[in-house]
């Protein structure tokens, strides 16, 4: 995104021409930033040629999925919803890994008859799930053993996944009792050492960690793994206070493990591809006016973008036409929705809005969509993908009659 003329843009199209056209609230993706971002995470870890799995529990639009695919990237799924989206946008199966740590019967069974790549297992129960529909089909199912390295990400409490008190993988008593199950077992293959600690990592120590752990535990095991899944986690930089993630640091610790190990390295990355290339474009309704703030009145609300409502995640918030005029009292942007939670961020010294001007929050790639609800029967927003200057609809805009 620019500015042109003091009119943001995105690609070669302004935001106004969007607006008049789709109407607001609308999801706006860029095709070059996807791509750009595919590209530089490939070369950073050239090296070692890892298989990409994007997470699609961070966006799961079909089309935006069937664009990563062709560039040769497989799928992290986390449910059989997504499982089946990964397969209808063209997925190999042979590059699929099937995370979590509640799969049902019936989505064990389904991924064992779609032939993926891994059911990276989080309990021995599961294994032993696994084991027996993998008996009943006389079939012998790739499996992986998420660990719960106890590797502390230092992101928000409610994002992080590798320390002792979450709920993911199991420890490290529970992972060798699972790899002797494995060994006597007929129906399982057990292929994989899984590991994921956390989302919105903008620091390579805790990646450090991991992997010292990691490499404890296999030399403990003396079990021949041929794949070691790293899971994702890499953050962006949401605002100018945010540091990128050091790839090259965490390239040359990953490099450092292999020397010892000869394994293909697995990546689940979600935010990384893809949040930073949508931007959320709504509309101011109302501008309300208090003793010591405005609040700016947007028709995105919560429902539209649950991050900060959740997180109390901030996203950078533009004007779309720019001015020199600055507003003396406090912005506090905040949507329609009957909850004080429906807020997205507090901004003073904002430029002078008014009502109807048109507003961009940035960022919202990753789990802004994907996490999209109905509350208050509120329709979806549209999607679009902007490529150079043509704007292909990915998602319509919901209608009100469909839901009731």
């Amino acid at each position: 995104m620019k500015y042109i003329n003091k009119k943001l843009t995105i690609e070669n199209i302004g935001f106004q021409k969007i607006a008049n056209k789709f109407e607001t609230p609308c999801y706006c993706y860029s095709y070059s930033k996807l791509e750009e971002n595919i590209n530089n995470f490939k070369k950073n870890f050239k090296s070692f040629s890892p298989l990409i799995c994007f997470a699609v529990k961070s966006n799961t639009n079909v089309n935006l999925i069937r664009e990563i695919k062709k560039f040769g990237l497989g799928a992290d799924v986390v449910s059989i919803g997504e499982l089946m989206m990964a397969l209808k946008a063209g997925i190999n199966p042979n590059k699929i890994v099937f995370s979590g740590v509640g799969k049902t019967s019936s989505e064990i069974s389904f991924a064992i008859k779609k032939k993926i790549l891994l059911i990276n297992a989080e309990s021995i129960s599961e294994i032993k799930e696994i084991n027996r529909i993998a008996k009943l089909k006389r079939k012998k199912v790739q499996v992986g053993i998420r660990l719960n390295p106890n590797t502390d990400a230092k992101t928000l409490s409610q994002i992080s996944t590798g320390k002792k008190e979450n709920k993911f993988g199991v420890n490290r008593k529970t992972f060798y009792e699972i790899i002797k199950y494995c060994k006597n077992s007929k129906n399982i293959n057990l292929k994989c050492l899984s590991v994921h600690i956390g989302s919105q990592i903008l620091n390579h120590r805790p990646y450090e960690k991991m992997l010292n752990v990691v490499n404890e535990i296999i030399n403990k095991t003396n079990h021949e793994f041929e794949f070691i899944d790293l899971g994702g986690g890499m953050g962006i930089p949401y605002s100018e206070k945010n540091k990128k993630l050091n790839y090259k640091k965490y390239n040359k610790a990953i490099l450092k493990f292999l020397k010892k190990r000869k394994v293909k390295i697995i990546f689940e990355p979600g935010r990384s591809i893809i949040g930073d290339t949508a931007t959320l474009l709504t509309k101011v309704i109302y501008i309300k006016d208090s003793e010591r703030k405005k609040f700016i009145i947007l028709d995105a609300a919560m429902n539209d973008l649950m991050r900060p409502a959740l997180y109390g995640a901030e996203h950078r918030t533009l004007p779309v036409n720019k001015s020199n005029k600055i507003s003396k009292k406090t912005y506090e942007f905040v949507g329609p929705i009957c909850e004080s939670t429906d807020k997205f961020i507090t901004l003073k010294k904002f430029q002078k809005l008014k009502e109807k001007d048109l507003v961009a929050i940035c960022d919202v790639g990753a789990y802004g969509m994907s996490l999209s609800s109905n509350y208050n029967l509120r329709p979806k927003a549209v999607e679009l993908l902007i490529k150079g200057s043509k704007i292909n609809v990915i998602r319509k805009r919901q209608k009100h009659k469909n839901l009731i």
